[in-house]
């Protein structure tokens, strides 16, 4: 479906700060609709042509009533002898009401035609179409909806709604159906809603509320004044009794002089509780991994104890490389045991595996330099763990064979490890300039546990794959590692790499 700035840049010459002001009427406009319980249809007059004509820019279909259009308009080109009433109404600068024929089946149909007024010019017409012979039941209800409407009508003719600034179309703020409260210029209610009145109630008042003024019921007014003499939205919460209640306040203008606010509640009481249970999930979690990571950091402290005793030097060499995985893995779990949810910024977990291996240097203050490039992204708890494994068994492989000594010379050379995430895929590069790959070198048939225990993950666990080789030709070749694994993204599985 093509959006709202590539049909008016195809079609007319709306652009800048009055597209603007249509984008904010599409994020705003479904109010509207529902007060109205009407499909609105937002038109955009063609450019260059003799004759009106309009394209269809917007269409939003009521949650309060029965749609007219299953199919989706956006894009029809409208000819003026379709919808007259839209031609008069961008050229007298009015709200017009007309008879028309529906778009689809040619049913009759009543439509009010709103000039879209930005800076004193109008940019667009708005459609309101409804069925006039199926009718409605008209109470209370209906009638103050529509009052409300036609206030928010004259804002739009005035070029007050949409609000310059609408910082308010979050996820989950309330809509008409949640629950409704008119005030007046003073603040008193007008009328509320069954729904809005049910939420008034889980909050603690009771009281008969038609014509009290809104601080009487012990709200906090403050929000209520904020959004009058600003003249700009307010979203506030209330919380009595264990209960939430999310209230949006919507100020109504005449002549850019607030006349009353439109206040939409929901009763978000569950939606609280679950969030405090998933915080406290979160943080339930983050102790385990906190805890995890102290376990395993004593561990490797024991080992360490061990490994100072035992006098054979192979099995010292054993006992350490042990050691350095369990820290390789105990570095995970101490960042998970930071972040809000379980992934991780793989990129915050290198460093520190660097500087793991660099400790097993045996001349710190040697020529052989670690570098690191590149953004991971977040990758799962489950990935990062026997990645981390992987990348300490790489860059220890390249500390421990890459850079042979010769006598008393210190080692000189540089590991660089460059990190490169593309959509689900993550590419990990360790490359050192050491002496190369022995001839006839085969990953799959190496006898060392460190590359059995790379092989066997990345390909195992974390469903990758993995290439070894020479980086260049030379006396000093140097190694180069590609792995290359799948990461989930949003929760969709993805493919190994082929």
């Amino acid at each position: 479906m093509s959006t709202l700035e590539e049909l008016t840049r195809l079609h007319s010459n709306v652009e800048g700060e009055a597209l603007e002001h249509l984008q904010r009427l599409l994020a705003a406009w479904r109010l509207i609709s529902d007060l109205s319980f009407s499909d609105l249809i937002l038109m955009v007059p063609i450019e260059g042509e003799e004759g009106a004509r309009f394209v269809v820019v917007g269409q939003v279909r009521p949650t309060t009533g029965q749609t007219l259009y299953a199919a989706d308009l956006v894009g029809q080109v409208v000819s003026e002898s379709e919808r007259p009433a839209a031609t008069r109404a961008l050229r007298r600068g009015e709200v017009i009401e007309a008879q028309a024929t529906h778009l689809g089946d040619g049913s009759p149909l009543t439509i009010e035609a709103i000039p879209v007024v930005f800076r004193h010019r109008t940019i667009a017409v708005l459609c309101r179409e409804f069925d006039t012979l199926m009718g409605r039941r008209v109470g209370e209800l209906e009638r103050c909806y529509t009052e409300v409407y036609d206030d928010l009508v004259q804002m739009i003719v005035d070029g007050t709604f949409p609000f310059a600034r609408e910082d308010l179309e979050i996820e989950g703020a309330p809509r008409v159906g949640d629950g409704v409260i008119v005030l007046d210029a003073d603040a008193r209610i007008r009328y509320a809603s069954p729904n809005a009145v049910s939420s008034l109630h889980r909050i603690g008042i009771h009281a008969y509320i038609s014509g009290t003024a809104i601080k009487q019921l012990g709200f906090d007014e403050g929000s209520v004044d904020n959004a009058m003499r600003g003249r700009l939205p307010v979203l506030h919460e209330i919380e009595r009794s264990d209960s939430s209640v999310l209230m949006r306040i919507i100020p109504l203008l005449e002549e850019l002089e607030p006349v009353g606010a439109l206040l939409l509640m929901r009763d978000v009481t569950d939606l609280r509780r679950r969030d405090r249970m998933l915080m406290s999930k979160d943080a339930t979690i983050r102790e385990v991994h906190h805890r995890v990571k102290n376990n395993l950091q004593t561990i490797a402290a024991l080992l360490r104890l061990q490994g100072r005793r035992l006098k054979s030097e192979e099995a010292r060499e054993a006992i350490q490389e042990s050691e350095r995985r369990i820290r390789s893995i105990a570095i995970v779990h101490e960042t998970l045991s930071r972040e809000a949810s379980e992934e991780v910024d793989f990129t915050s977990i290198v460093k520190p595996l660097v500087r793991v291996v660099e400790e097993t240097v045996s001349d710190p203050d040697g020529g052989l330099r670690f570098d690191v490039t590149g953004e991971s992204g977040y990758v799962p708890g489950e990935t990062a763990t026997p990645l981390a494994v992987v990348l300490n068994e790489l860059l220890q492989n390249a500390v421990d064979h890459a850079y042979p000594r010769v006598g008393d010379e210190p080692i000189e050379g540089t590991v660089h490890v460059h990190l490169e995430r593309e959509d689900s895929l993550l590419e990990v590069i360790v490359t050192d300039d050491g002496v190369g790959l022995p001839v006839g070198f085969d990953l799959t048939k190496s006898p060392g546990l460190g590359t059995s225990i790379v092989h066997a993950l990345v390909t195992g666990e974390l469903a990758g794959t993995i290439e070894m080789a020479n980086a260049r030709d030379g006396e000093r070749p140097g190694t180069r590692v590609r792995v290359r694994i799948p990461v989930p993204v949003a929760g969709w599985n993805v493919e190994p790499p082929g």
